[in-house]
């Protein structure tokens, strides 16, 4: 489960501030998948790598009884003078997993060929999701966060994508950015809405769907 402890988080702009959350307790059930929604600029994606640990809330607690991934396709945590191969066993020793065999699914997945022995900061943005989605594919997590991320590379790249999120769906929840809502419903069954710094969780994934669409398109900050 992953609980929410009045969380709040806020950037400054030249506007002033924006919230992202202003004050969010709430838990999110283990057993359901979690489509989270909201306008641009709502702090769907800041919310995910909060979730992550890669963000940290400016106040309050996040409290993580399972296994999360890091968004998947998120390369922030890669060394950039490293090769790709190289990121790969890093993050294989950190998380207690078969080096070799995670090198060999990620050189099979992500299909980067010599470039998987070249420097992370000669990839193009393209490359380093594809590693990123392979090394997170090839780790087993209890949750999986997911930002947008089947819209990397070309139909068949996305076709696989598809085939391994969802074979790790039969054990595992999955946390879920999405504009579409023909992905959501492919993956989720629950909804988190975002909008003003709220936060409102649904059960239902067409309550959620429906509220969000309910929504001004814009409100006054």
């Amino acid at each position: 489960m992953i609980r929410f402890e009045d969380v709040r988080k806020a950037y400054r702009t030249p506007k002033g501030s924006r919230h992202v959350l202003r004050g969010m307790t709430l838990a999110l059930p283990q057993d359901r998948n979690v489509g989270i929604v909201g306008r641009n600029g709502a702090g769907k994606s800041t919310l995910l790598k909060m979730i992550s640990g890669v963000v940290r809330p400016d106040s309050g607690r996040i409290e993580r009884s399972c296994r999360v991934s890091w968004p998947l396709g998120f390369a922030g945590g890669f060394h950039p003078a490293l090769t790709g191969r190289q990121n790969a066993r890093f993050v294989a020793r950190v998380y207690g997993a078969d080096t070799d065999r995670l090198v060999a699914f990620v050189d099979e997945f992500a299909g980067l060929g010599e470039f998987l022995d070249m420097p992370f900061d000669t990839y193009s943005t393209g490359m380093r999701a594809r590693l990123a989605f392979g090394v997170s594919m090839a780790a087993d997590f209890d949750c999986y966060l997911v930002d947008e991320i089947t819209a990397v590379g070309d139909a068949d790249f996305r076709q696989k994508c598809t085939h391994y999120l969802k074979s790790k769906l039969s054990y595992a929840q999955v946390i879920m950015v999405s504009h579409t809502e023909e992905t959501l419903r492919q993956y989720c069954d629950s909804v988190l809405l975002l909008d003003d710094g709220h936060a409102w969780y649904f059960d239902s994934l067409d309550e959620g769907l429906e509220a969000y669409r309910a929504r001004p398109a814009s409100r006054p900050h």
